[in-house]
């Protein structure tokens, strides 16, 4: 519970100042709306990542549970990535369609 908590709080420190930096650049017009979207793409890499994470593990936990049922959970792995993936390109293109 303890470790859990400190990486919570590192990514969290981490993700603030990676927002600081992303929010400094820029002195034009559009600066703006690029600065917000990238942080917007920041935040979904990072839950998407956290989701990746989490099936995987689960991925692999069922398979050494039972690995006769391991084809098709890697089967129902690949498509939970690829959903997962597609929310943080659909972030992506969303950034750059208003940029």
């Amino acid at each position: 519970m303890k470790f859990k908590l400190i990486r919570l709080l590192s990514v969290a420190l981490m993700m603030m100042s990676v927002a600081g930096t992303t929010l400094a650049q820029g002195d034009g017009a559009a600066a703006p709306a690029l600065k917000l979207g990238a942080l917007a793409v920041a935040i979904a890499a990072f839950g998407g990542a956290l989701g990746d994470g989490k099936a995987i593990a689960a991925a692999c936990e069922g398979t050494a549970r039972n690995p006769g049922a391991g084809p098709r959970i890697f089967t129902m792995m690949i498509l939970g990535l690829a959903l997962i993936e597609t929310l943080v390109l659909l972030t992506f293109v969303t950034v750059l369609l208003q940029g």
